[in-house]
């Protein structure tokens, strides 16, 4: 059977990256829903609806029939943030009075209401968490964020367009405080976090204790993970940097990686991740157990794509060695089904020790930044002070120090020249009386 190639007439239309999300939205659908129905991962939605990527051919079909575009658009609730551009509302009908009026200008009309639309829309996860960095840390309105664990096997293809699936509410509330906001996004992500970094370092209380610390950051900087488009990365990020900080080889407690697992599978395959260098680990980690595509994989790693294609064919080359059905998968679609499956397998079984609560490390990260605080303050009050008492007790000019006086003996005074003895004398009055009447080598004769 030959498939018929899907070209641009036959794929449906899609309307702007800002409608797209405003139409996700409208039906109360999450990125998560949404790439559950399509069969693509919450990033791949994500860079669709930032206008990055563009979905094509059959997932194109199955995106604008699950957000609704394929038919007639579906309006979004009247609610009092937008009011003014709900329908039947008097400036809706002074827009289309004018619209009719004027037929040149009916254009840039519906375009300023569509504007209007996408920027009273309802905010969603998103905006919401923005709001809750540069508001009051009183209330401030952030939901509960998705867990953060290594996600199931995603499909390459679709073969059919899932059905829509049933709105449901968000269960996170409007309203919630930083500490709130703090513990909730903890207590989704900070056990899959360290099941991660288990996979990645092999050390169980290293895992722990970089994933704690970075929560500690977190916490120090919410402002700015609040505002940050996804927090539960940000804080991945930080937990992968600690983990693979060079430092801790110096300490002698996270040295040396952990016994193995003892089953022969997970061995084998936790065993090459740790022959791999670090770069290595990461880039298949993020790629092929926690699903992110290249470019996000990219640049969570500070790193260029080909940089990161090139890292991730090797490291596939290496597990491959010693995972025989990963050799067996000609296509890199299908080693990249069976390193998640196995990655996810490996960071299941093993068992790690589980995360303090939120509010110890909360309280543990304030601690201390008072202590470095005070420890800086301290510093500089000593170096002020002691550069004070140096300026007050040093001297204002030089002076050369008088060596005392002290007798020496063994030399003679000074007193001019000796008397000649009568050796000397003798010696004296030989060469005055030679010193003409010499040899002839000594005063030559002249014709």
């Amino acid at each position: 059977m030959t498939r018929k190639p899907t070209g641009p007439g036959t794929s449906p239309p899609l309307p702007s990256p800002k409608e797209r999300r405003r139409l996700r939205e409208a039906r109360q659908l999450t990125e998560e829903q949404v790439a559950t129905a399509v069969g693509v991962t919450p990033a791949t939605v994500r860079a669709w609806e930032t206008g990055r990527t563009s979905p094509r051919g059959r997932r194109r079909a199955a995106y604008a029939k699950v957000i609704g575009s394929a038919g007639p658009p579906t309006p979004p609730k009247a609610t009092a943030t937008n009011a003014e551009t709900a329908p039947g509302t008097g400036a809706e009908k002074r827009a289309e009075a004018k619209t009719a009026d004027s037929g040149t200008k009916s254009p840039k009309t519906r375009v300023d209401q569509e504007t209007a639309a996408d920027r009273k829309a309802p905010v969603g996860r998103e905006t919401a968490v923005e709001e809750a960095g540069a508001g009051a840390p009183d209330r401030a309105p952030v939901p509960v964020p998705a867990p953060e664990t290594v996600p199931e096997t995603v499909p390459d293809t679709v073969s059919d367009p899932a059905p829509d699936p049933a709105p449901v509410t968000p269960p996170a509330p409007a309203g919630l405080t930083a500490a709130e906001a703090f513990d909730a996004l903890y207590t989704h992500t900070a056990p899959g976090l360290v099941r991660q970094a288990y996979v990645l370092t092999g050390r169980r209380n290293l895992a722990r204790e970089s994933v704690e610390r970075a929560f500690q950051l977190a916490w120090h900087r919410w402002p700015e993970v609040a505002r940050d488009r996804d927090p539960a990365g940000w804080v991945r990020a930080a937990a992968y940097e600690y983990a693979m900080s060079p430092w801790n080889r110096v300490r002698r407690a996270h040295r040396r990686p952990d016994a193995l697992p003892e089953e022969p599978g997970r061995r084998a395959l936790l065993h090459a991740l740790l022959e791999m260098p670090a770069s290595y680990r990461r880039t298949l980690l993020l790629h092929d157990g926690v699903g992110l595509g290249l470019a996000e994989t990219a640049a969570e790693t500070e790193a260029s794509t080909p940089a990161t294609a090139g890292r991730l064919v090797n490291a596939r080359a290496t597990v491959a060695e010693r995972l025989p059905e990963l050799a067996r998968c000609s296509s890199p679609a299908g080693q990249s089904v069976v390193l998640r499956e196995r990655l996810g397998a490996l960071a299941l079984a093993e068992r790690v020790p589980a995360p303090s609560s939120a509010p110890v490390v909360r309280t543990g990260g304030e601690r201390r930044a008072q202590r470095w605080t005070r420890a800086t303050v301290c510093f500089g009050v000593l170096l002020a002070g002691a550069t004070a008492f140096t300026l007050n007790t040093a001297p204002t000019h030089y002076e050369q120090p008088i060596a005392p006086a002290a007798r020496v003996a063994g030399v003679p005074p000074l007193a001019g020249p000796e008397k000649l003895t009568a050796q000397d004398l003798k010696l004296q009055k030989a060469l005055r009386g030679e010193l003409a009447h010499g040899p002839e080598r000594l005063v030559p004769r002249i014709p």
